[in-house]
């Protein structure tokens, strides 16, 4: 998901790399997030299920910024 603020309010949280366990795949270039990498959680305030984990340079340049 691109553009996760259409689904309304979100919280972004920045995931220090100490706190970064796992690879994950960022929803806006589709390459990993590599475990112990700094990163940004954003989850949808109605959609917690929905939440993504996001490279810090996708985040700040992604659709509509």
């Amino acid at each position: 998901m691109d553009d996760p603020e259409r689904l309304g309010e979100v919280e972004v949280r920045f995931i220090q790399s100490y706190q970064a366990t796992k690879n994950y795949i960022c929803p806006h270039c589709n390459r990993t997030i590599p475990a112990r990498t700094g990163h940004y959680v954003v989850v949808p305030t109605e959609a917690p299920d929905l939440r993504r984990h996001w490279h810090r340079g996708c985040w700040q340049r992604r659709t509509g910024r």
